[in-house]
């Protein structure tokens, strides 16, 4: 079975991406500057496994770290996490975003391309899409008009970069997954997310609150057009992606493909509040708040062509992502 490298692996995808790739017998080398993760996390990969990736503590804008590792590994692809990714931070500092996530795949690639390593899946974002007449978005749709955050620039200027590789080299192979929104954990408990510092997203920010590190949830935006004013995303659990890129691993071919990795359901942050009060049984303190800056009222996906051609679909529902967080949140700090 032939090597991976997973750039960005102690992250929440990563570590979970890394679980299921060794359930099906690859080996796995973690290259991560453990900016927003923890060393850590590859200890839990490996009581559940009984595999410990290799960390390479480098940062992928270190072109000289980068080499080295590929000078000294053979590997068979590349899975590429590696990024900042909180939307509101990437408004205030666009710079740094832009020079972080783009540079460093530029690195990655060179370095691929240098020492014949022809296949990567890159870890995207549904934010591509940019603002659609259509909350149900769909892979023909027109992509890089009206995004409305540096990230999610910096997620589209990287899919055309790949797609421009791929017409340059017949040998190369691209898989771009549009990610829509992670939840949940592994079923044991032992892996989850757990960023550091102040979380950004729903469910890491519902976390802290479930456990009295914050001491309520801002619910930002109530005046949404929606059914109940809040915002509605696709919650995909995170086992569900994780599998989506083994499911992707298997059916790489020349060229650049790519997928929706969602449900295609959405969910508004009433009820995620909802159904983890309705797992926990106690009552969440909530409070109203403004939107966010670059936030939109409603996104899920279409993602009947990832199971018509990797033959994958979701298998988990909203409430088993609240009971394995539950599991996570009883033996970790939130």
């Amino acid at each position: 079975m032939e090597r991976v490298l997973v750039t960005g692996g102690t992250g929440f995808i990563g570590s979970h991406t890394i679980v299921e790739l060794h359930n099906k017998g690859y080996e796995v080398d973690v290259v991560d500057n453990l900016c927003n993760s923890k060393a850590e996390i590859l200890d839990g990969v490996e009581k559940i496994t009984g595999k410990k990736p290799e960390l390479f503590k480098v940062d992928i804008r270190d072109k000289e770290a980068l080499e080295k590792i590929f000078s000294e590994r053979r590997y068979g692809l590349v899975i590429h996490f590696a990024g900042l990714k909180a939307v509101p931070e990437s408004i205030e500092k666009p710079l740094e975003y832009y020079e972080n996530n783009i540079s460093g795949t530029i690195n990655l690639l060179e370095c691929m391309k240098e020492h014949g390593v022809h296949k990567i899946i890159f870890s995207s974002s549904a934010t591509v899409y940019g603002t659609q007449e259509k909350s149900k978005l769909d892979e023909t749709m027109v992509t890089g008009q009206g995004i409305t955050n540096p990230y999610g620039e910096t997620k589209y200027m990287i899919e055309e970069i790949l797609k421009d590789v791929a017409d340059s080299d017949p040998e190369f192979s691209c898989t771009i997954l549009r990610y829509f929104n992670p939840i949940g954990n592994h079923e044991s408990g032992i892996i989850g997310e757990d960023p550091n510092g102040i979380p950004l997203n729903l469910m890491p920010i519902i976390m802290k609150v479930a456990k009295g590190k914050i001491p309520q949830l801002q619910i930002c935006g109530t005046d949404y057009p929606t059914p109940d004013g809040t915002g509605i995303r696709d919650y995909i659990h995170v086992v569900d992606l994780a599998k989506g890129h083994i499911a992707a691993a298997e059916h790489m071919k020349p060229g650049a493909s790519i997928y929706n990795l969602g449900t295609g359901r959405g969910t508004s942050v009433r009820e995620m509040v909802t159904a983890f009060e309705k797992a926990s049984g106690k009552a969440l303190p909530c409070v109203e708040a403004p939107r966010r800056p670059g936030d939109i009222a409603e996104v899920y996906a279409d993602p009947s062509k990832a199971e018509r051609e990797l033959n994958w679909k979701t298998e988990l529902t909203i409430d088993d992502a609240m009971r394995d967080t539950l599991k996570f949140l009883s033996s970790h700090e939130a």
